[in-house]
């Protein structure tokens, strides 16, 4: 079966549907915490905008810097969620927690035209390890 890319799914076969979308959002922070290059949060928005557009809610994983499996809050996505927020016009909302009880709360909750980033991927033990 041949896989289908995002610009081949139809508006019918996205609408009201929560896409969980896996972006590299590892940019370049100075000791600050601002964003120095958000060349990678410029780069994904033609396929965000595109399933917006599409009408799907989206819900962003990504991961930030080497925490060693537990939350620092030097790694959070919190300005990486702002200037996405910036960047598509809507206000992106940070699941602050790891917790997949939290996320997937969050993500049923979310707006019709919402768009959720879950908190750093690597503040979970096992996601260096490839831990189910």
């Amino acid at each position: 079966m041949k896989k289908k890319t995002v610009g081949e799914l139809s508006p019918a076969q996205l609408e009201g549907k929560r896409a969980l979308v896996r972006v590299d959002f590892n940019v370049p922070l100075d000791d600050a915490g601002h964003i120095t290059d958000d060349t990678r949060i410029r780069a994904a928005l033609p396929t965000l905008q595109l399933l917006r557009e599409r009408g799907a809610r989206l819900v962003l994983m990504s991961h930030l810097g080497r925490p060693k499996g537990k939350p620092e809050e030097k790694y959070s996505l919190a300005p990486v969620a702002h200037r996405l927020g910036e960047l598509l016009d809507v206000r992106v909302e940070l699941v602050p927690t790891t917790d997949l009880g939290a996320a997937v709360d969050a993500t049923q909750a979310m707006d019709r035209d919402g768009v959720i980033m879950l908190e750093n991927t690597r503040f979970l033990p096992g996601e260096e390890k490839n831990d189910d």
